[in-house]
């Protein structure tokens, strides 16, 4: 029997949904944002990833789509060799930041301007040039089966990925429903566990939930904000949902302490948190084996 699974070009099928997203990430976009990223404490999402990740002692490690340094810092203070590569200037420079407050980490990190696109032999970055390679919620390129053979050439021993599996981390998915509101779940990592069965590799595949908590300092400003998830024919959700915030929001004890990203938070909170699941997929990167194929 045939097996249309496996018969799949799934970065064929990638491709053609990279063409109907909205616009493709852009540098400029991140440098703008760059300045409400400041790790100065180890977020839990992180820990998870850290986790799973598995990094033995001494590993040395390439940080692909680094940001701000969540992980790259983290893992420098625990005593790794870490290449930091960011396509966002600002991001680096506000690395580079992180890296001056903690102090200690001179050597440990290496920052480098690096797009999922680029040359990354001639940018430096050999093969098999480090123990890990890990790219944590930042694969942006339309050819998602050379970003994943990139990482598989680069790491002597282990890729770590994560990429979304439920609604989109812009969504609070449960404010979507309950307003009413139609929701499209990520399915990234279907294709990527797919490419990489396709490469010869054995993925494994594990979930983090990642909460979060959204503050605003009144209903209006709630309303604002929340809006912005109001698209692809949900725009006629606005008094929907600037009921469900009237009902839902509540004082915040935190008010004005620095909440995500450094800013400060809000007057009032929701009761409930939002919740973002991201699949985490690794695979080692020794000698691939042959998909099986069925006549």
């Amino acid at each position: 029997m045939r097996s249309l699974l496996l018969e799949t070009d799934w970065n064929e099928e990638w491709m053609r949904r990279q063409e109907l997203r909205r616009t493709p990430d852009d540098p400029a976009q991140w440098d703008a944002r760059a300045r409400h990223f400041r790790p100065r404490e180890t977020h839990p999402y992180a820990q998870d990833f850290l986790a799973l990740a598995d990094i033995r002692p001494q590993e040395s490690v390439l940080d692909m789509g680094c940001g701000a340094g969540s992980l790259a810092i983290p893992l420098a203070r625990a005593g790794h060799n870490v290449v930091a590569a960011d396509f966002s200037s600002r991001m680096l420079e506000t690395l580079r930041e992180g890296i001056r407050y903690y102090g200690g980490l001179d050597g440990r990190i290496d920052t480098l301007q690096l797009a999922w696109d680029d040359d990354w032999q001639a940018a430096g970055i050999a093969p098999q040039s480090v123990d890990v390679a890990i790219a944590s919620r930042s694969i942006a390129t339309r050819d998602l089966k050379a970003a994943l053979t990139k990482l598989t050439v680069t790491a002597r021993r282990r890729c770590c990925i994560t990429l979304i599996a439920g609604a989109s981390p812009h969504l609070d998915e449960h404010i979507m429903r309950a307003i009413g509101a139609s929701v499209t779940r990520g399915t990234d990592y279907i294709y990527a566990f797919n490419i990489l069965v396709g490469m010869g590799l054995r993925p494994e595949v594990s979930y983090i939930d990642s909460p979060r908590r959204d503050t605003f300092d009144s209903l209006e400003d709630g309303v604002a904000d929340f809006a912005r998830m109001l698209e692809d024919g949900n725009e006629h959700r606005v008094d929907e949902l600037r009921s469900y915030l009237a009902q839902h929001m509540v004082d915040n004890p935190h008010a004005g302490e620095p909440g995500a990203k450094g800013r400060p938070q809000g007057r009032y909170m929701l009761d409930h948190e939002r919740i973002t699941r991201w699949a985490f997929i690794a695979w080692s990167t020794g000698e691939p084996e042959p998909p099986e194929l069925h006549p």
